[in-house]
This record gives C-alpha cells, structure tokens and sequence, in this order.
C-alpha cells in the first residue's frame, strides 16, 4: 500500500447518519476517540452488553466488521 493510499484510509470518516444517537454516541467514544467499552458502560450506566450491541448495529450499519468481513 502506498503512503497516499495510507493516508486516504486514516483521514475515512464513515457517514453516522445512518446509526440512531445511542448508537453514534457509543460509536464515536470507543472507536473514534478510543475509549474503551467497558468505561463508556460505566460512565453512561448501560450494561457492558448493551454497549457492545450498539456497537455491533454500528459496524453493522455501517458495514465496518472487526475481522475484516462476515461470512454469509
């Protein structure tokens, strides 16, 4: 990969429209800002099992999967 094709991919902003607040809010604490999950459950009190399905219906949304795809 190339240093331009490098930079492309760091400066992609995905387009959060799509996710309700709950999900855009947890969206951007943990994977745009770098939070961990865990503290964002505990700072918002929702269960550590609620973040991560919000999150996992954003990368849904959004079509960001953590392995790269999923099998279908």
């Amino acid at each position: 990969m190339s240093a331009a094709q490098q930079s492309q991919l760091d400066e992609y902003e995905p387009d959060l429209s799509r996710l309700t607040p709950a999900e855009r809010e947890a969206f951007e604490t943990v994977e745009i800002r770098g939070r961990s999950g865990r503290e964002y459950a505990r700072r918002t009190e929702r269960s550590w099992g609620t973040v991560s399905n919000l999150l996992m219906r954003a990368r849904e949304k959004l079509d960001i999967y953590p392995d790269g795809g999923r099998d279908e």
